[in-house]
């Protein structure tokens, strides 16, 4: 969704990075992960997906927010890998919630976006408490660098979390204030990974904000119909695996077979 792009409704892919340097699950040197990286984005492009999304995945467990500047390092070797692999749009996301660090991969790389956590409001993560809403250190932050041509997507009431601390806040009233935060557009998802985004959540947040809303989950052939009218691209990772399992190689025929689905859907 780069911007003046006319409104197509991409299928963002997730190329989920290989464990990196001084993680837990770190089995390879850094040249075959960028390699691997690459390869993927190249696979994708030829399946006819519209844009990428890079992320660190099996970086296992994460840390809360914030990374070393060895996983800044290496995104920033996979980016240009993909990059230069297959000439689509691309985003970043570091996990868990290292929005500033993501920022400023994308702006190196010459990405167009960047997806993050804890953007508005607290929660409490996988990783454990998120007390602090990022919005204003991150977009002061994309000012100080010359960034602002990033985008930034914002997820709210993300997956894998608890959201007891802002339970009387609506998903449509989170979604406006990411929006007054000055958010370039939300991501809904279900609970976790590969679960499946609701459709009534989806249109609550489409109908309460103006700026662009994307879901982060679950979209399958299946589910993709249901979901289409109420927003604006669809962010896909598990479907896109054998089994449908995120660890798991792409699958070429499960990229088609969705490719195929927005095709009819677009017409």
């Amino acid at each position: 969704m780069a911007r003046n792009d006319p409104p197509r409704k991409p299928i963002i892919a997730m190329v989920h990075v290989d464990a990196l340097p001084g993680t837990p699950d770190a089995k390879h040197p850094l040249s075959r992960i960028v390699e691997r990286a690459a390869n993927e984005a190249a696979l994708y492009a030829r399946c006819g997906v519209d844009q990428l999304l890079i992320e660190n995945m099996h970086d296992l467990p994460y840390l809360n927010g914030q990374v070393g500047p060895e996983i800044v390092a290496a995104m920033t070797a996979v980016g240009l890998a993909v990059r230069a692999a297959a000439r689509l749009p691309l985003g970043v996301q570091i996990l868990a919630a290292a929005n500033i660090e993501a920022l400023a991969v994308a702006h190196a790389i010459g990405a167009a976006f960047v997806r993050v956590e804890n953007f508005a409001f607290a929660h409490v993560a996988d990783e454990g408490l998120m007390p602090t809403a990022q919005a204003g250190p991150l977009l002061r932050y994309r000012r100080q660098i010359g960034a602002e041509a990033v985008r930034v997507f914002a997820d709210i009431k993300k997956k894998h979390a608890s959201h007891a601390i802002t339970s009387d806040v609506s998903l449509a009233d989170m979604a406006h204030a990411a929006e007054f935060m000055r958010a370039d557009g939300v991501i809904v998802t279900g609970t976790a990974t590969g679960r499946p985004t609701s459709p009534i959540d989806a249109a609550e947040v489409k109908g309460a904000v103006k700026i662009p809303v994307l879901i982060g989950s679950g979209v399958t052939p299946e589910t993709l119909p249901q979901l289409w009218e109420h927003a604006d691209g669809f962010i896909v990772g598990s479907y896109f695996k054998r089994r449908g399992d995120w660890r798991a190689p792409i699958d070429p025929d499960r990229v088609r077979a969705l490719m195929r689905c927005v095709a009819r859907l677009r017409d």
